[in-house]
């Protein structure tokens, strides 16, 4: 009999009598540790590493175990250290991710180490007595103030407000080494490339295939061979920094200018209540931006898929707001996968009431009479707007893009997937090698145009974008 295993690599290269040995030799108590025992499950590069770093950022692909490594390194610190924090990308993630998840606190936790989760106070209290608190970067001011000895930090590449980081920096300062765990998927964004070169940052890159063996196969069909050898790929899959495409119709630098943060408010609300302000603890400048200008008039874009399940292409939904000096602001991508016509239908409805809309646009030429139909059955007085598309998706987006140019779209925050496919737009587009159809890039497309570039909108350029895009407009 070869000596015990000591690690899941050692068990896996047992006979499968030998395996049923080991763990006939375990008793209940010892099988059930065995479960959550993370050193002896883990690869060498998901166990926190040594030297003298601040931040530790392992870039990795989809299914490479970000989650489970975030989960178990704030379950190593809790047990050190009194104040063990986690900050998502919005409040969902951290509740259905982070926590809940199955790779998450609770689920890589034994019974006995497991905290007790206060949704309603937002936080995690450890049986030793540790807490972490739990925060959304969808709202950088809660972090005003709030302090943390560890902190874990998951999807950062994707944050909406990047302000939120510099929040959570001021508060990283208890203890005599704190430090983050930042688990993300890499983009090229300006928060990404700092952290890549800062000399605090020990940063490492890792594949989805480093942990094959453990996905389902499930997932390596709908995932891995789907975009295995596209550019996406390349970055969700084998965690690589894409740069600029070559001829794309824009380009990272650009959409960093025209980030502003929170978006402006509507007519109605006067210039003491913007500043007031209503989301909670808004920072002054914030505050301050939203009484410059005011939106008159907002559209919720729809690019519906031909078809629905989880094969099918994304429905493209973007809400953007045209203000009173003539700028088109993106307030909102709610772009989403696998849904029936009604369930995205009812997601366009909700959307407008929840915006204070005016009209709800959507391409007809998969859909046609289908989707006023739809619509109409959730609101029958739903204004509605049907737009169809006669030229191809590059024309249809070059004037948007002179806009971006002039400096005259505004991005409410960073949408991290939306951007990927709008630097990725360029005049011989190919969804077979990029792995997917630019269906959010299509719904901001109609959306700027609605507000800013279409003949209703009174948009100076109409009959050079009737012209180039071929466009015709018709109102439901």
């Amino acid at each position: 009999m070869r000596p015990l295993p000591t690690h899941a690599r050692e068990l896996a290269r047992l006979t499968p009598r030998e395996r049923a040995l080991f763990f006939d030799s375990l008793d209940a108590d010892e099988l059930e540790s065995l479960k959550t025992l993370w050193p002896f499950w883990a690869r060498p590069e998901q166990l926190i590493p040594e030297g003298d770093w601040v931040y530790w950022l392992p870039l990795a692909g989809r299914g490479w175990g970000k989650t489970r490594v975030g989960a178990e390194t704030v379950r190593q610190w809790a047990r050190e250290f009194g104040m063990v924090n986690l900050i998502g990308a919005t409040a969902d993630d951290v509740r259905d991710v982070m926590v809940e998840g199955e790779s998450g606190v609770l689920a890589s936790c034994p019974r006995d180490e497991r905290p007790r989760y206060v949704a309603h106070r937002r936080r995690l209290e450890w049986p030793n007595g540790a807490k972490s608190l739990l925060f959304s970067a969808e709202e950088p001011e809660r972090l005003r103030g709030k302090q943390h000895q560890k902190l874990w930090c998951d999807e950062i590449a994707a944050w909406r407000y990047p302000e939120a980081w510099d929040q959570a920096l001021f508060g990283l300062r208890l203890g005599t080494k704190p430090q983050a765990i930042l688990t993300t998927t890499p983009r090229p964004t300006k928060l990404m490339r700092d952290l890549l070169a800062d000399p605090l940052t020990h940063s490492t890159r890792h594949s989805t295939f480093e942990n094959i063996g453990n996905l389902a196969e499930n997932f390596l069909d709908r995932v891995v061979r789907k975009y295995e050898g596209t550019r996406l790929g390349r970055q969700e899959l084998h965690a690589e920094m894409l740069l600029d495409v070559p001829g794309a119709l824009w380009t990272r630098a650009l959409l960093e200018q025209a980030q502003i943060g929170y978006p402006p408010p509507r007519p109605e609300e006067s210039v003491q209540q913007a500043s007031r302000s209503p989301h909670p603890e808004e920072p002054p400048q914030a505050a301050s931006r939203r009484t410059r200008t005011q939106l008159t008039r907002i559209v919720v874009a729809i690019d519906p898929p031909a078809t629905s399940g989880e094969n099918a292409d994304e429905c493209g939904m973007v809400v953007a707001g045209l203000d009173e000096t003539r700028n088109v602001h993106i307030l909102a991508d709610l772009s989403r996968q696998g849904e029936t016509p009604l369930g995205w239908a009812t997601r366009a409805v909700e959307a407008f009431r929840n915006f204070e809309a005016d009209c709800i646009v959507a391409e007809v030429n998969n859909g046609g009479e289908m989707i006023e139909t739809l619509l109409r059955q959730i609101d029958a007085n739903i204004p509605y707007r049907a737009v169809r598309a006669s030229r191809g998706k590059f024309a249809r987006a070059e004037p948007v893009a002179a806009l971006y140019e002039q400096g005259r779209v505004k991005h409410c925050g960073v949408f991290a997937k939306l951007e990927d496919q709008m630097c990725a737009m360029t005049p011989d587009f190919d969804r077979t090698r990029t792995g997917y159809s630019p269906d959010r890039v299509d719904a901001l497309v109609w959306a700027v145009t609605a507000l800013a570039l279409s003949q209703e909108s009174g948009g100076a350029v109409f009959e050079f974008y009737r012209t180039l895009a071929g466009e015709q407009s018709g109102v439901g």
